[in-house]
């Protein structure tokens, strides 16, 4: 007994010294450094009950394969601020014995999030082995009969039970890492006929390709044409992953351009995109010395140049994922091996700021004009709330680094005008002031002179357009 009460009292101080000690000291950098200005307070947040509308997404992926635990990150999903969450349906998880289907462990999902008024939309994706098929990333799609019907069965059971809760559904995930467009096609228009003949009203989303593959989208495409099925797809889900997020809309413009031949009221949506927090091996981004600091930097850069274009987003992912040979760091929240949370990381602060200002009522006016001397490149982007306009600024010419170096830039922006502005960092939330000399209304331009400006999202707003906070919180 004494031997048992030791080994239990070890076994307690070592969980609360191993998960008692751990802090974000990443988060620290951002709630300490600034770009040298005077803070007048930190922006404040909401929850997804108190947001009425508004574009965003955050990725809830793999449940289907227990790569997470839904339970433990639920409430962090409404404290984000979204409205919209990504999951994906798990055939093999639901029917684990031919014709019997139990959606428990789904249900709590869609109806854990419609709780906290965030909408789920549900990528029906993976076979299931019962009937010869892979449940993994880069399964093949099944092409015999049998299979097919099995599928399209389980299909109806999913849309017939969610279809009061969800009405978006995305069908399968990366097609193009390992299967030949007319596989895709053939499944795309069987699963969305399906789908349409119990919830008419259903938005269809296809392709869901890795990056922006042109070429695979184009021959689905004509087959879509050929069997005059364009009708059927509302939207063209993509994965643009590349270690500088801005390098990627070039494609994504003739991605743009290419559905626009065939269908110009299918929309484009970023179904899928996120940065590790460390050097992985596998996956995307891999062999790169991400940080959790440019981690954090990257979805800022993702999310602000999706908005400028306005492309709904969807951010990859809430949490890391352990997946069957690695715990894979992409996380806004940082997990160990048993599925636990250890920390937010600087991203979900980030993210959740974004989420809170870039809400539904914000209206993007695309890049604006500008004129400086800087020799770094630059994004300016313009947007509109209430009446009022906002600036969002970053370097773009390079992949988001670690240092906390902002340039002071004197830039003019042209068609922007402002009463009384305030400077947010975005990440950390910090809001400075503009000092009286550093901007003027030129006209019908806004001239700033030593504006920080470095390799991450810094936003000008109104001062009346922020809703602010003054107490730091520090424990977030």
């Amino acid at each position: 007994m004494k031997k048992t009460g030791l080994l239990f009292f070890i076994v307690i101080t070592i969980n609360v010294v191993v998960f008692g000690q751990y802090k974000n000291i990443n988060w620290d950098l951002f709630r300490y450094s600034g770009p040298g200005l005077k803070q007048i307070g930190w922006l404040a947040t909401k929850h997804s009950k108190e947001i009425k509308s508004s574009p965003w997404s955050v990725g809830c992926e793999t449940l289907d394969r227990d790569y997470a635990k839904f339970s433990v990150y639920k409430n962090y999903v409404g404290e984000l601020g979204v409205k919209h969450a990504r999951l994906q349906s798990g055939w093999a998880k639901c029917e684990k014995e031919k014709g019997k289907y139990n959606f428990e462990w789904l249900d709590s999902c869609v109806y854990g999030l419609a709780e906290q008024t965030v909408k789920p939309w549900i990528c029906l994706c993976y076979g299931n082995p019962l009937y010869g098929s892979g449940i993994k990333l880069n399964a093949k799609i099944f092409t015999d009969e049998k299979a097919m019907n099995a599928w399209l069965k389980y299909v109806s059971a999913t849309v017939s039970r969610y279809k009061e809760v969800v009405n978006e559904w995305e069908i399968w995930n990366e097609p193009n890492g390992a299967n030949g467009s007319k596989e895709y096609a053939d499944l795309l228009i069987k699963t969305a006929e399906t789908i349409k003949k119990i919830q008419p009203d259903a938005i269809i989303m296809g392709f869901s390709l890795v990056g922006t593959s042109v070429s695979y989208a184009q021959e689905v495409f004509e087959i879509l044409k050929t069997n005059n099925k364009l009708d059927l797809v509302d939207r063209l889900t993509y994965h643009p992953y590349t270690n500088n997020p801005d390098d990627s809309y070039a494609e994504v413009e003739k991605l743009e351009a290419l559905k626009n031949l065939y269908n110009p009221k299918i929309e484009l949506y970023q179904g899928e995109n996120g940065c590790p927090s460390i050097l992985e091996w596998g996956h995307a981004l891999n062999y790169h010395p991400w940080t959790e600091i440019s981690q954090a930097k990257w979805y800022m850069r993702r999310m602000a140049g999706d908005r400028m274009h306005n492309i709904r987003t969807n951010v990859f992912t809430i949490i890391d994922l352990k997946y069957f040979n690695m715990l894979q760091s992409f996380g806004l929240i940082r997990s160990n091996l048993l599925h636990q949370i250890i920390y937010k990381r600087p991203s979900y602060y980030g993210v959740q700021h974004m989420v809170n200002v870039f809400d539904g009522s914000v209206q993007p006016k695309g890049a604006l004009n500008f004129k400086t001397k800087s020799p770094r490149e630059m994004t300016v982007a313009g947007f509109e709330k209430e009446g009022s306009q906002i600036v969002l600024l970053w370097h773009k010419d390079r992949v988001p680094g670690d240092e906390f170096k902002w340039d002071l830039t004197n830039i003019t922006i042209e068609n922007v005008s402002f009463i009384d502005p305030v400077y947010v960092e975005m990440i950390s939330g910090k809001v400075y002031e503009i000092g009286k000399t550093d901007w003027e209304n030129k006209g019908t331009d806004l001239m700033l002179r030593n504006l920080p400006v470095w390799d991450s999202v810094m936003m000008i707003a109104e001062r009346a357009q922020i809703n602010l906070k003054t107490d730091t919180d520090s424990t977030k």
